[in-house]
C-alpha cells in the first residue's frame, strides 16, 4: 500500500538538478468531522470479503466517537480516509500536498516553515493505531479549504515507512539551533532536545468532593483537616487525557474502580517543544452519554529538576473560581523531565573514542555503569550508539564467547541467569524484534483480550466440577494452538540481526557441551533449548504475559484475561522447552498431546530463526522490509542535500532505518555520568584497573561540560547587548499551575494557578554573580529568546516564528472550559532552552561534591563557575 518514490527526472549529467524532487506515499488520514463537510463521503463497499474482514477486527479496537476521537465530543469526532501525500522540494521551499479520493486537495503544509518538534510520532493511545505521525502547524503554515487548526494525523503501512517519512519531513523543517548568528561552520552553538516520561499508576477517592482554600500568593492550595477524612468510594469508569503545552498527546484506557482505578500505563513523549505545562484531565465515562470532566492536574514543567523521577499523589482539581475550587480525588503519577544541550558531533569525538576503544567492549561499559556507577538507564543509549556504528552484534557475540565456556555457571547464564549478557540480549531483541513480535502474537493477543477469553483449568481456583475443567482444558488447547500457529507462520520474518545472535549462541553450546557426540537425547536438544531460552523465555513469552508493556494491547488486561494469558504462556514455554513429559501442575497434564504434536514444528522454528540469511531485501524470507529500496531513495536525497547544510542542521536529521541521533545519545550519557560522579560516595572506590577507565570517561564528560558552558556563555554575551535585535520574538509568560508532591509519602496539596517565568538557559555575563542569580531565581524576569537576527545565518527556506499575543492570566473557570473545548494545537510562543531551573539555589549547587579521584578534573571547571551543572540539570 505504502510506496515512496522519487519521481525526479534529471536532465543534467551533474549531480544537481533544477527540477523539484517529489516523493509520494499512500496513507490513512484522520479527517475531523468539521473538516470533512466539504469532502465527498467515502464509498463503503459491501462485498463479502470486506464483511468477513470487519468481523475479524477485535471489537475493542473498533473506533467509536465516545473515546477514540481526539476531542471526545461528537461534533469533533472524525474518520480515517485513504489519502496520498506528495512532498515537493522546490529548492527555496518545501510543501506537502495531501489528496483525498486521489483528486481532492485537502491540505497543503509548508514543511520549510515548521520546526522539527512540530513533526512527531503520535502516541498509539490516541486512536489505537500504530505507525502514526502528527504534524502541528498554525495559520500561515498550511493552506486548505477547511478551517481546521488541529494537528494532521497520518497512519503509514508499517514502521519502516513511518520512520522514513519522519526523517524526510524533518530534513526540510527547522531544527532548534541556538547561536546561528555566530559565523562558524557548525551553523550555530548547540541544539536542544526534550522529553517527558509519565506513568499514570492509579487513582483514589475520585469523584469525592473536598472544599479547598486557595491562597493567591501560595504555590499550592491547602485542605482543611476536616476535609481529609476518609470519604465513601464512588463506583465509576474513568480515563485520563494527557496534554503538553495545551496539545493532547495521549490518553489512558477506561478503567472501572470503586473510586480507585488502577491504570499502570506508561507514556513517553520525546522531541518536545520548549516546556510550558503538563495537564492530566480525568474524565468519567458514561454509557450512551458524553464523558464528564471530573477535574485536572496541572503541572509547570519548568519547576522540575531535569532527569529526576518524581512520584507521588497529585490532587485532581475541579476549577470553580478562586474561592470555590474543589478537589475531586487524587491520581498517583511518576514524572521524569529530560532536557539536553546537544553539541556538534565532533565535540564528542573524545568520549566516543573512550567508549568504543578496541580494548573495551560495549557490554563491559554497560556492566560498569550498572554495578559501579549505578546507572541503569544508560545501557539503552550505549546500545543505540553501537547500533548506529553497526557493532552491537559483533560485541554481543564477543562477550558471549567469554560467558559461555562450558562450565555449570555458564549453563545457568544461558537458561536462567540475569547477567549483562542476557540483559543486553533482551535489549537487542526488543529493539530489533519489535515488528517481529507484533506479527508473531499481536493480533491473536488482541483477539483474546477483546473477546474477554476467560480460561481456567485449576479445579481449586474455579471450584467447578470435572466437566468444567475438561472444557477449560479444551479452551486452553484451542487458544494455545491459535497463538502457536501465528508464531510459526511468521518465523521467516525474524530479523537477520537476531538470527545471527541466535546462531552464535547455538553454535557456542554445540562447541562447549559436545552435544553432537552425546548419547543423551537431552544433551542433543541443548543447542535448541539455548535458542528458545532467549527467543521464548526472554522475548515472546513475556510479550504474552504482559502485552501492554510491549505495545501489543492498550492498558493492563483484566485479572481474568491475565489468568488466560498466563496459562497460554505456560503452554508455549513448555513447548519451547522441548520436553512435553514434564508438567509441574496436575491440571496442566491435559495438554501433553498438544505438546507432542507440535514438537517437530518447534524444532523447525528454532532452526529457522537461528539461521542467518543473505541480506537480499527482495527475498520473501528476509528480515528487512521488501520496500527497503524505497528508503534508499530518501537516503540518497538526504546525502545530496546534506553537502550544503551546516553541521548542526545536518546532524539534527536522524539516521535511518532506526531513527538514531548519535550526538543526542552521547549527550544523555554525559549528563548521566556527571550526575552520578557528583553524587557518588567517596568511600566507594573501584579497583585500580576499572578506575582508570571510569576516570578517563569522567574526564571526557567534564570536558564536554566545559565546552557547553563556554558556548552558552558566548550566546549569553550576545544576548546581554542592550541593542534590540530585529528577529527577536518577545517572551510570553504563561499562566500555569504547579503541582508536585513534597514526597511520595506526604499528603498531597491542591494546586493553584500562578504566573511563572521561564528560567534562564543562558544568562548574561552580568547575571553570573551569586546575588544576581538569586534575584533571577526569585524574581519574575522575562528574558528574550535566543533567536537568529542575521538574515544570512538563516537556513534556506526558514522563517521566524509567528509572534503570539501575550496571554492574560486565566481563571479556573476558563481553564475548565478550555479543557472541554480546547484547541488541539497552540503555536509555541518562542524557542528557548530550559536547561537549568532558576528555582535551584546556589547553596544547593555548591553542596554537590565529586569523588576524590575527580576533584582535580573538577577544579578547573569550578574556577569558571558558569552555570554549574548544566548538563546534569542541577
Amino acid at each position: 500500500m505504502s510506496e515512496i518514490s522519487d519521481s525526479t527526472q534529471s536532465t543534467q549529467s551533474t549531480g544537481t538538478s533544477s527540477c523539484p524532487r517529489e516523493f509520494l506515499v499512500s496513507v490513512e488520514l484522520y479527517v475531523p468531522t468539521v473538516a470533512s463537510f466539504g469532502l465527498r463521503k467515502p464509498v463503503v463497499s459491501r462485498r463479502k470479503a470486506d464483511i468477513s474482514k470487519t468481523e475479524e477486527t477485535p471489537r475493542s479496537l473498533k473506533e467509536k466517537s465516545s473515546w477514540i476521537s481526539v476531542s471526545r465530543s461528537p461534533t469533533s469526532a472524525g474518520q480515517w480516509r485513504p489519502a496520498t501525500c506528495k512532498l515537493m522540494d522546490e529548492d527555496e521551499s518545501c510543501s506537502l500536498n495531501i489528496y483525498v479520493d486521489e483528486t481532492i486537495l485537502y491540505q497543503t503544509i509548508y514543511i520549510h516553515m515548521l520546526n522539527q518538534f512540530d513533526i512527531r510520532y503520535a502516541d498509539s493511545s490516541l486512536f489505537l493505531r500504530k505507525n502514526c505521525l502528527a504534524l502541528a502547524s498554525a495559520g500561515g503554515q498550511r493552506w486548505g479549504s477547511p478551517t481546521n487548526t488541529e494537528p494532521i494525523y497520518f497512519q503509514f503501512e508499517d514502521a519502516d515507512t513511518c520512520n522514513t517519512w519522519l526523517v524526510l519531513l524533518r530534513s526540510y523543517s527547522k531544527p532548534e539551533i541556538y547561536g546561528q548568528t555566530f559565523a562558524s561552520r557548525d551553523g550555530g552553538l548547540y541544539r536542544m532536545w526534550r522529553q517527558v516520561e509519565l506513568s499514570i499508576l492509579q487513582g483514589r477517592n475520585l469523584g469525592n468532593h473536598f472544599k479547598t482554600q486557595l491562597d493567591t500568593n501560595a504555590s499550592s492550595a491547602i485542605l482543611s483537616e476536616g476535609d481529609l477524612r476518609e470519604a465513601d468510594p464512588i463506583d465509576l469508569d474513568a480515563f485520563c487525557e494527557i496534554h503538553l503545552n495545551d496539545n493532547i498527546c495521549a490518553r489512558t484506557t477506561v478503567k472501572k474502580g470503586i473510586g480507585s482505578p488502577d491504570w499502570l500505563e506508561n507514556f513517553s513523549f520525546p522531541d518536545l517543544p520548549p516546556f510550558e505545562t503538563l495537564e492530566v484531565t480525568v474524565w468519567r465515562e458514561k454509557r450512551l452519554l458524553k464523558p464528564v470532566l471530573l477535574g485536572s492536574v496541572r503541572i509547570a514543567l519548568t519547576n522540575f529538576r531535569r532527569s529526576e523521577a518524581v512520584e507521588g499523589w497529585f490532587p485532581v482539581i475541579q476549577a470553580g473560581g478562586a474561592s470555590n475550587s474543589i478537589q475531586v480525588g487524587e491520581i498517583r503519577m511518576k514524572l521524569t523531565v529530560d532536557e539536553e544541550i546537544i553539541l556538534p558531533h565532533n565535540s564528542y569525538s573524545g568520549l566516543l573514542t573512550v567508549l568504543l576503544s578496541r580494548d573495551r567492549n560495549v557490554l563491559e561499559w554497560m556492566s560498569d555503569f550498572e554495578r559501579r556507577v549505578h546507572l541503569r538507564t544508560t545501557s539503552y543509549q550505549l546500545m543505540c550508539i553501537a547500533i548506529a556504528k553497526n557493532i552491537l552484534v559483533e560485541h554481543i557475540t564477543e562477550y558471549a564467547d567469554r560467558e559461555v565456556d562450558g562450565t555449570p555457571s555458564s549453563h545457568n547464564t544461558i537458561f536462567r541467569g540475569n547477567t549483562t549478557f542476557t540483559k543486553t540480549m533482551e535489549l537487542a531483541m526488543a529493539f530489533y524484534g519489535k515488528a517481529f513480535l507484533e506479527s508473531s502474537i499481536g493480533c491473536t493477543i488482541r483477539r483474546i483480550c477483546s473477546e474477554k477469553v476467560a480460561i481456567e483449568v485449576d479445579p481449586v481456583r474455579s471450584g467447578k466440577g470435572a466437566k468444567e475443567v475438561e472444557r477449560g482444558v479444551d479452551q486452553l488447547i484451542h487458544w494455545s494452538q491459535e497463538v502457536w500457529n501465528q508464531i510459526y507462520a511468521v518465523r521467516g520474518q525474524c530479523p537477520n540481526e537476531l538470527r545471527r545472535l541466535f546462531e552464535h549462541v547455538r553454535k557456542l553450546v554445540e562447541k562447549h557441551y559436545h552435544t553432537k557426540d552425546s548419547q543423551d537425547p537431552h544433551n542433543r536438544e541443548l543447542p535448541w533449548q539455548s535458542v528458545s531460552a532467549f527467543c521464548f523465555l526472554r522475548f515472546i513469552v513475556p510479550g504474552i504475559l504482559n502485552p501492554h508493556l510491549f505495545g501489543l494491547y492498550p492498558g493492563l488486561p483484566s485479572a481474568r484475561i491475565q489468568r488466560s494469558l498466563t496459562l497460554i504462556a505456560k503452554v508455549i514455554q513448555s513447548l519451547a522447552n522441548l520436553n512435553p513429559n514434564v508438567q509441574k501442575e496436575e491440571f496442566m497434564r491435559g495438554i501433553k498431546d498438544f505438546l507432542k504434536q507440535n514438537l517437530p514444528a518447534m524444532v523447525d522454528y528454532i532452526l529457522v530463526v537461528s539461521t542467518p540469511i543473505s541480506p537480499d531485501p527482495c527475498s520473501p524470507h528476509s528480515g528487512h522490509p521488501a520496500h527497503s529500496h524505497q528508503r534508499l531513495d530518501v537516503v540518497s536525497s538526504l546525502h545530496e542535500r546534506s553537502t550544503t547544510m551546516p553541521v548542526l542542521e545536518r546532524e539534527s536529521i536522524p539516521l535511518l532505518p532506526h531513527v538514531l541521533d548519535i550526538p543526542r545519545h552521547l549527550a544523555r550519557i554525559t549528563s548521566s555520568v556527571l550526575r552520578s560522579a557528583r553524587s557518588a560516595d567517596p568511600k566507594d572506590k573501584s579497583s585500580e584497573g576499572d578506575n582508570q577507565h571510569l576516570s578517563g570517561l569522567c574526564a571526557q564528560c567534564f570536558d564536554l561540560e566545559d565546552q557547553s558552558l563556554a558556548r552558552v556563555s558566548q550566546l549569553a554575551g550576545v544576548e546581554s547587548c542592550p541593542v534590540a535585535l530585529k528577529w527577536d520574538v518577545p517572551r510570553i509568560t504563561s499562566t500555569v499551575s504547579s503541582a508536585a508532591p513534597s514526597s511520595p509519602a506526604s499528603p498531597s496539596k491542591m494546586v493553584e494557578s500562578r504566573k511563572v517565568s521561564r528560567p534562564y538557559t543562558a544568562p548574561s555575563l552580568s547575571d553570573l554573580s551569586e546575588v544576581d542569580h538569586r534575584k533571577a531565581s526569585s524574581g519574575d524576569m522575562t528574558p528574550s529568546s535566543p533567536v537568529p537576527h542575521d538574515l544570512s545565518s538563516l537556513r534556506r527556506g526558514s522563517v521566524p516564528d509567528i509572534p503570539s499575543s501575550p496571554k492574560a492570566t486565566s481563571s479556573p473557570e476558563e481553564r475548565s472550559t478550555r479543557a472541554i473545548n480546547r484547541p488541539r494545537f497552540l503555536r509555541p510562543k518562542s524557542i528557548s532552552a530550559d536547561s537549568i531551573s532558576s528555582l535551584a539555589s546556589p547553596a544547593s549547587a555548591q553542596s554537590l561534591r565529586s569523588p576524590p579521584e575527580f576533584q582535580d578534573l573538577e577544579a578547573s571547571r569550578k574556577r569558571k563557575n558558569v552555570l554549574q551543572g548544566l548538563l546534569t540539570k542541577r
